[in-house]
């Protein structure tokens, strides 16, 4: 990052600076999010409901995997951006270079093992009855490309952390209309049912990791790595592993709650809740874009901040994203709520999955509005360095709360009680979100007044 840009992130106004990081960001995510709500229509209209079923059965291992690239991409950004504002430019390469090192080493073991026990993993995953087969096919090609998809994760936050969002943001447009294309192409003219879905995902992801490269050997990188920069460094490695274990425990969580999820509502209602939750999952993913971009654009700038010590600028920014956020995520909850029904049909004609997903959708979409507290609250330790308490405040959102509810609500309501259980794991984890992190707004307000 060249010192004029470095220079923006501490003296811009924080409403421009925000829109100018989460704009990109948003845009990025919503066509990415896009990418996988109109993937799943295309699957629900071409193949069937139960190919939604069998992806969604197969997303918790390729998501975990590729989260361990994100998990050391955020990790790394947090040290990366906050290295920048100190002025310490060789730390930000070896950094990025480590990141690259240890993405490459963790997703090709990982997919090894995914590989050696398939006939376990795909059954536990909910992958039974008829959804083994459509499971097996996509699990088994996507899985070869699950090491581009982690370098993809890692790549996109360091090009973020280096102040250059719209580059991240065509790094994840690309993909995401390179897969839509390759739908038409395998699904609907070869007629390559699942196995083409399954090629059209992995060949995005090495379209995504071409780009990437061809960033990072350009111009319009600022961190051009040498090879020294690729040796693992002990203390780098540490600082990568506690934050990224925030990121990584998040993802692994959404992970672990899609497994018991889908195989708490296999036993109460069948593949025809499965194939809902796969909806309305995606659904949230797609919804939720304005937030999460808000959120991705939060980060540098308030690492950046909190690295050159002006306290007062990141209390500010922590209250203007945390207004765009709220503000975002209502009015996203009032269009759901609206129009429920017409989105539904976008997935599917079947009749058994029409008439269970909009009320499953109202109930997970009910907290909405407040989302934005939880998921700000812990980007802002993760973005400052503390892992600790960023795990813990990652974890509330759907690892403690959630989880227990999925099991304690449904044998009382059946299905109704893993949908019930959204909300209310939501509710607590906010209120607990809020009241560490505006504990930390009046310590900045201290500072300042004296």
């Amino acid at each position: 990052m060249p010192k004029a840009r470095a220079e923006q992130l501490g003296l811009k106004p924080i409403p421009q600076l925000l829109i100018q990081q989460a704009v990109p960001a948003s845009i990025g995510i919503l066509v990415m999010s896009l990418n996988i709500l109109i993937d799943t229509v295309f699957v629900g209209q071409w193949i069937g409901p139960n190919a939604i079923a069998a992806i969604n059965v197969v997303l918790p291992v390729s998501f975990f995997i590729g989260a361990l690239g994100m998990a050391i991409g955020i990790g790394g950004s947090s040290i990366i951006s906050r290295a920048l504002g100190d002025q310490n430019i060789e730390k930000a390469l070896k950094t990025f270079g480590n990141q690259s090192t240890l993405t490459l080493l963790f997703t090709v073991g990982f997919v090894i093992i995914g590989l050696s026990f398939i006939e376990t993993l795909i059954p536990l995953f909910g992958g039974k009855g008829a959804l083994y087969a459509p499971a097996k096919i996509y699990y088994t090609i996507v899985l070869y490309g699950v090491p581009l998809l982690g370098f993809c994760m890692m790549g996109n936050n360091v090009v973020r952390a280096e102040g250059k969002p719209r580059y991240a943001m065509y790094a994840m447009m690309l993909p995401s209309v390179s897969n839509l294309t390759l739908d038409v192409v395998f699904i609907y003219i070869f007629d390559w049912g699942m196995a083409g879905a399954a090629w059209a995902t992995t060949i995005s992801y090495g379209v995504c990791a071409l780009y990437l490269l061809y960033f990072f050997n350009s111009s319009k990188s600022e961190l051009h790595l040498q090879r020294t920069h690729f040796n693992l460094q002990k203390s780098i490695v540490q600082q990568i592993g506690a934050l990224g274990s925030v990121t990584l425990a998040r993802q692994a969580v959404v992970s672990i709650v899609v497994l018991l999820v889908n195989n708490i509502l296999f036993r109460y209602g069948g593949e025809t809740t499965v194939a809902v939750y796969a909806i309305v999952s995606r659904s949230l993913m797609f919804a939720l874009f304005p937030v999460l971009g808000i959120t991705q654009g939060f980060l540098p700038i308030a690492g950046y901040n909190y690295g050159a010590k002006n306290f007062d600028r990141v209390r500010e920014v922590i209250n203007t994203t945390l207004l765009y956020a709220t503000v975002l995520a209502s009015i996203i909850f009032s269009l759901i709520m609206v129009f429920t029904e017409a989105f539904v049909t976008i997935f599917t004609n079947d009749p058994n999955v029409l008439a269970q997903t909009p009320e499953a959708m109202r109930w997970v979409f009910a907290a909405t509005p407040i989302i934005g507290i939880q998921l700000i609250g812990a980007a802002y330790f993760q973005a400052i360095g503390k892992a600790l308490p960023a795990l813990l405040l990652t974890l509330t959102r759907q690892g403690f709360f959630l989880i227990p509810l999925i099991f304690i609500l449904p044998p009382y309501f059946d299905v109704f009680g893993v949908w019930l259980a959204f909300p209310i794991g939501e509710a607590i984890a906010t209120v607990i979100t809020a009241f560490f992190l505006f504990r930390e707004l009046k310590k900045y307000k201290n500072k300042s007044s004296t």
